[in-house]
């Protein structure tokens, strides 16, 4: 492990890049170099061209020297700058490459076109190359070098890769968070109509009992319209029996008073007795905690 940190170390110190980017660099100057040498042959071979066909005589007038020389030159003219415009695209193929790839994961990167005339960077360069390629010291070529260790440092993929699976994990834990909240409301507004439910129940049991009240009143009234029947008709009958029939009149209507006032004291009495029941306040008390549980959870759905 200590020779490989020693090695990226090295191959940095030399170019500022790590170990893969460096054989990225050295694979391209091969070709470049390959390039250039295929152009300094085709030079060359301009220049044993017009040996071969034009230097055959001793001598030569100066018009004939300035042809040949001209010719040579256009020559020479022309396979430099096909190969310098060669080179141009040859470049933006490769910085093609290099864009395509950052594009991939929405990087944006940006050259600085005067550092390509940094004298110093140049010579670096130079030096790199010459002590790259040199036969003494020429390094195995990358496609044979064994990978030994992963790289040190991650990598962009495996960075985006890792904040892509906190998110998904963050938004499962919110989708379960979410469901448990759901369920616990759907929990509540069950109990809230079950609540409901034993309300209109006690509320229907309470009706029943003010109707069977009525009811009793009923009778009375209907009893008192029988002896008022009863005594008009034993007024008719007979005159001698009326002073004992208004007073017996009268003593009916204080019964009637206080059978009255005995049936309100007794209704009175029953509510109280119901609301003093031990399920009267158990459904009450229930009631009061189902309200504030589903006051609390309204709260908790609304944050």
């Amino acid at each position: 492990l200590s020779v490989y940190i020693y090695l990226c170390a090295y191959l940095q110190a030399e170019l500022g890049l790590n170990e893969h980017h460096q054989n990225e660099v050295i694979n391209y100057m091969r070709f470049a170099r390959f390039k250039r040498g295929l152009c300094l042959k085709t030079v060359d071979s301009c220049f044993q061209d017009l040996k071969d066909s034009r230097l055959v005589e001793e001598t030569f007038t100066v018009d004939e020297v300035i042809d040949m020389l001209d010719g040579l030159r256009t020559v020479v003219h022309s396979e430099v700058e096909s190969e310098l415009i060669n080179t141009t695209y040859t470049n933006v193929l490769l910085l093609r490459q290099l864009f395509s790839q950052a594009e991939k994961w929405y990087l944006k990167l940006q050259t600085d076109v005067s550092e390509l005339e940094n004298r110093e960077l140049l010579e670096q360069v130079a030096e790199f190359e010459k002590s790259e390629f040199t036969s003494s010291n020429k390094k195995p070529s990358a496609d044979l070098i064994k990978p030994k260790l992963a790289p040190l440092n991650e990598g962009g993929s495996e960075l985006l890769n890792k904040t892509v699976a906190c998110l998904q994990e963050e938004n499962e834990k919110l989708k379960t968070r979410l469901k448990t909240i759901e369920t616990q409301a759907t929990a509540a507004l069950d109990e809230k109509s079950k609540l409901e439910k034993s309300l209109k129940d006690l509320q229907m049991i309470q009706g029943d009992q003010k109707t069977n009240a009525n009811q009793d009143i009923t009778e009375l009234e209907n009893k008192v319209a029988a002896l008022k029947c009863q005594f008009e008709k034993t007024l008719n009958d007979s005159t001698a029996n009326q002073k004992f029939l208004e007073e017996n009149l009268v003593t009916t209507k204080h019964d009637l008073l206080k059978v009255q006032d005995q049936l309100s004291t007794a209704e009175k009495e029953l509510e109280k007795k119901f609301q003093q029941t031990a399920a009267y306040r158990n459904m009450k008390e229930i009631l009061t905690k189902k309200n504030e549980q589903i006051k609390d959870l309204r709260k908790k759905l609304a944050k």
